[in-house]
């Protein structure tokens, strides 16, 4: 009787900066097997009496097969072992939004989850960051008077585009492409990137796409709306609208989001809330300079490389760059404890996103970390996840 064809795999994380790889030469059997392992800088090969699977490194990446070090067996996983790398591979994230590209360009806003058309031909010709949440206290330390600024809300002017850590401000005109909700009276408080304006909890801001239904935003004053980047693109007006995959979209805004953040404030840990005030995630930054490899199954043929979903279409990245995160949902009243410790805690930065994109982001991290190895799905009580850039 012909033995059935057993799945192997290889799962590949190279560090960037530090210029070394952990591989990962998965064994279904636990070792019952025999395999031909080969490494090769440019390659890597593992065959078994079920088949052959290779997996050939993009351009730009590299292994040092004489550095390799610390081999062991790992129950669930396989063969681990750790080497040198150097990796020059670099892939263009998507920009949620190219300031040097599109200032003084008529642009236009598009929803991302459908492509409905929001504002149609608007020249921006100032794109602004909002100030961070301690700006008021520093200004109080810069004047030898009153605060000028205090109460007064920072509104874009027609042409202006506001930035805050996840968000844009725009001011509304009558070429807006859907009704304007309706307003009720808010209360106007300090104005910072996190928390632009805080508003009464019964009134009814929100924006949502006519077509599909999507929370893209809240309106926060007559004349300014909110839009999360997460369901927004913005495109010079002469481009189509690309069609980018909604998981790939939500990831990579959010990746590029803590990259940021992490770089200007040095924070690390991050409380993922919805428009409703409720958290939903807590996320804690690892490293952003990981590139991750994978290949699965057992075949004669050289395999794809695909990493955290499913990617069937023949043009998908073969390598992705990827921020690693350590993560635990806060549904259900979940980790309400730690919830409680991060939320006030001076370090812990806070993201707002409409709550059905919590949900999503969560799908998405629980996706990567079934994804990953047995042996690194958790550290230190939290669970690991790959985002890709």
């Amino acid at each position: 009787m012909a033995a059935a064809a057993a799945e192997a795999r290889l799962f590949l994380e190279v560090r960037k900066r530090l210029q070394s790889a952990l591989l990962i030469l998965g064994d279904p059997n636990e070792g019952g097997l025999p395999m031909d392992v080969c490494i090769t800088p440019t390659s890597l090969q593992m065959k078994s009496p079920g088949g052959c699977t290779e997996l050939w490194l993009p351009a730009g990446v590299r292994l040092v097969p004489s550095s390799c070090r610390g081999l062991q067996h790992v129950a669930g996983d396989g063969l681990h072992l750790r080497l040198q790398a150097r990796a020059e591979f670099c892939t263009k994230p998507i920009s949620v939004f190219n300031q040097s590209s599109q200032a003084q360009e008529c642009c236009t806003f598009y929803c991302q989850s459908c492509g409905e058309i929001i504002i149609r031909n608007r020249k921006l010709l100032r794109l602004l960051p909002l100030p961070h949440e301690n700006w008021g206290a520093l200004v109080d330390e810069w004047c030898c008077h009153a605060n000028p600024f205090a109460n007064k809300p920072l509104h874009p002017q027609e042409n202006d585009c506001f930035t805050g850590d996840c968000f844009f401000l725009v001011n509304l005109r009558h070429d807006l492409q859907q009704p304007r909700p309706a307003v009720t009276p808010v209360e106007r408080r300090c104005l910072s990137s996190e928390n632009h304006l805080k508003m009464k909890p019964k009134a009814n801001t929100k924006v949502i796409c006519k077509r599909c239904k999507v929370m893209l935003g809240e309106t926060v004053s007559s004349e300014t709306t909110k839009f999360y980047m997460t369901e927004i693109i913005i495109q010079p007006s002469e481009r189509n609208f690309p069609i980018i995959p909604r998981s790939q979209f939500v990831q990579s805004v959010i990746a590029q989001c803590l990259v940021e953040l992490s770089s200007a404030r040095s924070t690390f840990r991050f409380t993922l809330q919805g428009h409703d005030g409720k958290a939903y995630i807590l996320l804690w930054l690892l490293n952003s300079d990981s590139l991750v490899i994978e290949a699965l199954e057992s075949s004669t043929s050289i395999k794809k490389f695909p990493l955290l979903e499913d990617l069937l279409k023949a043009d998908s990245s073969s390598a992705w760059n990827a921020v690693k995160v350590l993560y635990q949902p806060c549904i259900k009243s979940r980790n309400a404890e730690l919830a409680s410790l991060w939320e006030s805690d001076i370090s812990v930065h806070c993201l707002t996103l409409p709550s059905a994109t919590c949900l999503e982001l969560l799908l998405i991290l629980s996706r990567s970390n079934a994804t990953l190895p047995p042996s690194l799905r958790c550290m230190n009580s939290f669970q690991v996840a790959f985002l890709k850039m």
